[in-house]
């Protein structure tokens, strides 16, 4: 991972959030200290007084969560540092989480439940915390993102290790809800796991926001990791459905996954309109159902955002840019159908009936008195057709910018603002450029267009088969015997003597092998051993991992003198 004590953008970035969580958390015990007083109390006199301090933390606290919102959508952080004219994407902010120490449990639990030396597992609990410290601060490269998927993996290890079903650990699990900032604790793995995974998606969409996009390939980038992100999202809402964290809750977690496909769907349009527009008919019909997609996907984004109950806890600017997207590129749809009817009249050359075609592909209706072969051919129709797109493309344009003057934090970011006046002028310009006498036509109202992608924005399942991830408790056994849920003897020793050069017994299965076919009258029937015993060690050596074929050329290689082996039942 990254150090965090360095003082980069993205280090100060987590301390402030750390600054911030731990704020909240004290605004949040004084909030319920405030309220349990209320509660108790009869006395008006005090009442009154909480009442007020009560009023005051409520405030700070509201204050607090808009600073956290503003880290958010931090975009000196986490956009493409290169010079760009686009408007910015939205990246989620990593969970915070507090320190963990594994030790004492693990070891506790190594000795009684395993009857093994616990401080011959130090080195291995020690790599297994220092996964999990350096997976706080992870660089936003694939190998960030494989560093979170190795400690997501190791912690199946370690759940079917460590933690029993039935019982706690004594292991304190606290992370900080990343909209709010408020902590949720649990003793078992789940919320450490989903955590985890929050953390993996949350790394895709900055990996995403960091692309170049003034390139095919930081573009192909870009669409990549947001669909990987909503992947992996989709994944926590499907695998987890109870996460205590609001931010992972499936209403919040629903909206996410929409907002990175959204953001997928404004990449590969950006992907098509790189190498430039062509003024040309059929490839303007294309770009006008192309975004025209684009608007239709932020504005669902956008209603989804205004539903309760995400609606209390998703920062206010990201439903505002969702907003200002569907707007903006609704205005550039009907830019585009504008310049198809103002720019290009049907010439003696043209193919009409392909023409009509394309064009009725855009609409769902015409307006009234109006079809689209009439449009075509005749000049003032096409003009006046033209003009009312131009004139609903500035009603979008203009609401785009109303809204963006609404939210001060989109207020300050400079590209978004010259994005939207920039096409805002660009349409009122084509509008001024047409004739200006209006006849019956002018007062026609431009028909919604129908939105249509060539191209397929779905998730990207996650695919954590592709990161090799080795047990760091791999010597205490295969998991199938030694695991939390399981339980045996301690174990065992056994004295073998070869009688007549037989054993007295056979062995079976895989690792670690068993007691087979065992004879009541041998010697270690009488010493103890039992039919079903695991195999352990032979000769003092472990042999959990061992098939019965190399165990029993473990016990044949001794000769005449006698072994000892160890068994657990």
């Amino acid at each position: 991972g990254c150090n965090p004590l360095a003082e980069t953008g993205r280090s100060k970035l987590q301390n402030q959030r750390a600054v911030l969580n731990q704020q909240i958390l004290r605004a949040v015990r004084m909030r319920a200290g405030a309220e349990n007083l209320l509660r108790a109390t009869t006395n008006n006199k005090v009442r009154e007084q909480v009442l007020l301090e009560l009023s005051f933390v409520n405030s700070d606290l509201q204050i607090l969560k808009e600073e956290l919102e503003g880290l958010n959508i931090s975009v000196e952080v986490y956009q493409n540092t290169e010079e760009t004219f686009s408007i910015p994407l939205v990246p989620l902010g990593l969970k915070e989480t507090k320190e963990v120490d594994f030790t004492l449990p693990l070891k506790d639990f190594i000795l009684e439940h395993y009857s093994e030396d616990s401080s011959e597992y130090e080195d291995e609990i020690a790599d297994l915390m220092d996964l999990r410290q350096a997976c706080r601060t992870p660089s936003r490269d694939e190998a960030g993102i494989e560093m979170l998927i190795s400690y997501f993996l190791q912690l199946g290890y370690v759940e079917n290790r460590f933690f029993p079903p039935t019982r706690h650990m004594g292991v304190l699990f606290t992370w900080y809800d990343s909209f709010t900032g408020v902590p949720v604790c649990q003793q078992n793995l789940l919320l450490e796991k989903a955590s985890i995974l929050f953390n993996i998606g949350a790394l895709y969409t900055q990996i995403g926001t960091r692309c170049n996009r003034q390139t095919q390939a930081g573009l192909e980038n870009a669409v990549d990791a947001f669909q990987r992100a909503a992947g992996v999202l989709s994944y926590l809402k499907e695998t987890f459905t109870h996460t205590p964290s609001y931010d992972m809750s499936p209403a919040m977690l629903n909206v996410l996954v929409k907002m990175m496909l959204a953001q997928a769907q404004e990449c590969v349009f950006e992907q098509i309109g790189l190498p430039g527009i062509r003024n040309e008919f059929f490839t303007l019909v294309k770009m006008t159902q192309e975004v025209a997609k684009v608007g239709e996907v932020y504005m669902l984004v956008n209603t989804a955002m205004n539903q309760e109950p995400v609606k209390e806890n998703i920062p206010y600017s990201w439903s505002k840019l969702a907003q200002i997207k569907s707007d903006h590129y609704k205005a550039l749809a009907h830019y585009f159908i504008a310049t198809i009817l103002c720019d290009h009249e049907l010439q003696s050359g043209d193919d009409e009936d392909q023409q009509e075609k394309a064009l009725s592909q855009l609409y769902d209706y015409m307006p009234e008195g109006l079809m689209v072969l009439t449009v075509l051919k005749d000049k003032v129709q096409r003009k006046q057709l033209g003009k009312a797109h131009l004139h609903k493309a500035i009603f979008y344009h203009e609401e785009a910018l109303r809204v963006c003057g609404l939210c001060k934090k989109l207020r300050n970011i400079d590209v978004l603002q010259e994005v939207l006046t920039a096409a805002h002028k660009r349409s009122l310009l084509k509008y001024a450029q047409q004739e200006t006498e209006d006849d019956f036509l002018s007062l026609i109202q431009a028909p919604d267009i129908l939105p249509k992608t060539e191209y397929k924005i779905e998730t990207i399942a996650p695919q954590f088969s592709k990161v090799k991830v080795k047990d760091f408790f791999h010597r205490l056994g295969p998991l199938t015997v030694f695991s939390a849920k399981q339980r045996w003897t301690a174990p065992r020793t056994i004295h073998i003597h070869h009688e007549e050069g037989e054993l007295g017994f056979g062995l079976k299965g895989g690792s670690p092998v068993q007691i087979y076919c065992l004879d009541p009258a041998c010697s270690a029937a009488s010493m103890g051993l039992k039919e079903g015993d695991y195999i352990v060690s032979v000769g003092g050596v472990d042999c959990k991992w061992l098939g019965v074929n190399e165990v029993l050329e473990k016990l044949r290689n001794v000769g005449e003198q006698p072994i000892e082996i160890e068994v657990i039942s």
